[in-house]
């Protein structure tokens, strides 16, 4: 099954193309074309503003209206942003002719779970960029581009194509826009009827090129594309169309990035684990640095899902010095993505990508030196023994001695429990449930210890750890006990 993706960009923003330097006013600001407005905010709408006007009436209207030249620089380098970040989807992206993207999605359908949820997928992308588009599916490119022009459509099987391209308009192939006028003269008003022509007579009149593009847009002929290529190292920046004051309003123009990081990722075939986003500020004679957000991942990814949770998290605990104008986001870290492994019998409570993940997340909201792990001293006494250091201190672990079990969680300060009937008490009476484990350390160092240590069990069925300090180190009948550890 043959499918591709028609992405239109018909209207991009105004922020597309204003300038960084450039400052809002009340009167608005407006893009102009040819001496005319195309497109104008909503604040230039109120002063009277509409498309169409001229750049006289404008001024006369409105003079403190800021105006911008339309710019196809800046409106090819969004439709490249866009395309970047389709990439995740598919390597076969092309940016065709007047802003329409292209994806040849075939090879993709079965990885994503068919046509629907494709579609379903690139649409949530672009919504992420904040521009208007029209979207298409057709089992030609040509037939792509020709619905996402037209307004979008979906058609799947060469049938539908058939009859979806005949009600279209003969001038929205752009090679019969120059015999606008002779079609018009013989009647001949859509691409149905231009099929019903003399082939022969037509090539004629129009040359090779009509005929070669509605056979291509048919599929009768092959398809020739220049394809997207991607830059060998990721380094985005966006200016912000105002002043931003505080982190977490950074948030949505970071998902555009992330979209095309993942995008980027994908097609290169690399996985990540670290990106810096770099919060830029006002220009001046105080201005300051910009704010480094380095978020580092426990397990190498490309998802970008799992990367804009990370990102807001981060956000969210960050206080701004100055007002930002611009994000740029920075790969760092990337490696060659591995295959995933395919277990027979998956293990229970996650993968180990799920808990890399949990881990990532509550570093991220939590901070890296809240979140931390054990790092176990070689020593028998448990309060010198049990060490935890943040989880990034790529530290060896050291695995506490004996084979007996220990509790992770210990008491700061051992508590003395209560003694009834010579047995320790501890909201219920405890009853020992495994063997005494003897520690007798602590002599070279002057911190001398001599204890045994007993797992017990409460009528709540709750354990514990306690120890009973052994009666030859002291001179007493009844020797104490103390609550050190508790069990999960």
């Amino acid at each position: 099954m043959r499918l591709w993706i028609g992405v239109h960009l018909p209207r991009l923003p105004l922020e597309v193309f204003r300038p960084s330097w450039s400052r809002t006013t009340e009167a608005g600001a407006a893009v102009l074309e040819r001496d005319r407005v195309i497109l104008c905010d909503t604040s230039a709408r109120d002063t009277g503003l509409r498309p169409g006007m001229k750049r006289g009436g404008v001024l006369t209207l409105a003079p403190d209206t800021l105006l911008f030249e339309r710019s196809e620089a800046r409106e090819e380098e969004a439709a490249r942003d866009v395309a970047l970040a389709l990439m995740q989807f598919t390597p076969l992206v092309v940016i065709s002719d007047e802003t329409t993207i292209l994806m040849d999605v075939s090879a993709s359908l079965r990885l994503f779970g068919g046509a629907l949820r494709v579609c379903q997928l690139v649409k949530t992308v672009l919504l992420r960029f904040g521009f208007t588009f029209s979207f298409s599916t057709a089992p030609t490119g040509q037939g792509a581009w020709l619905l996402a022009r037209i307004g979008g459509g979906r058609v799947i099987s060469q049938r539908s194509l058939e009859r979806a391209l005949d009600r279209l308009p003969v001038t929205l192939l752009p090679a019969a826009r120059k015999y606008a006028d002779w079609f018009e003269g013989i009647g001949c008003n859509s691409i149905g009827e231009l099929r019903k022509l003399p082939r022969a007579g037509l090539k004629r009149r129009c040359g090779d090129g009509l005929l070669d593009a509605l056979d291509a847009a048919l599929g009768e002929a092959p398809e020739l594309f220049e394809w997207l290529q991607t830059p060998p190292v990721f380094d985005a920046r966006l200016e912000l169309p105002d002043r931003v004051e505080h982190a977490e309003a950074v948030l949505f123009a970071g998902q555009r990035l992330i979209s095309q990081l993942s995008g980027w990722l994908v097609a290169r075939q690399l996985v990540m684990t670290r990106f810096i986003l770099y919060l830029e500020h006002e220009r001046g004679r105080e201005a300051a640095p910009p704010t480094a957000v380095d978020v580092a991942l426990a397990e190498p990814t490309w998802e970008d899902r799992h990367l804009v949770r990370l990102l807001k998290e981060r956000l969210g605990r960050i206080t701004l010095v100055a007002p930002v104008i611009a994000i740029r986001l920075e790969a760092k870290d990337v490696q060659a993505a591995a295959p995933p492994s395919e277990e027979l019998f998956p293990q229970p409570g996650g993968s180990k990508e799920d808990h890399n993940r949990l881990l990532e997340l509550l570093v991220a909201r939590l901070g890296a030196d809240k979140v931390l792990r054990p790092a176990p001293v070689a020593d028998h006494r448990p309060e010198t023994a049990n060490r935890w250091v943040p989880l990034a201190d790529a530290e060896k672990l050291i695995p506490p001695p004996g084979d007996l079990p220990r509790p992770a969680w210990l008491l700061e300060n051992p508590v003395q429990l209560l003694t009834r009937q010579h047995r320790p008490f501890y909201g219920s009476p405890l009853r020992t449930v495994s063997p005494p484990e003897r520690i007798e350390a602590g002599w070279h160092d002057g911190e001398m210890v001599t204890r045994d240590y007993f797992v017990a069990q409460g009528e709540d069925f709750a354990y514990y750890w306690i120890f009973r300090e052994r009666v030859s180190s002291r001179d007493e009948d009844d020797p104490r006990w103390f609550l050190h550890g508790l069990f999960g």
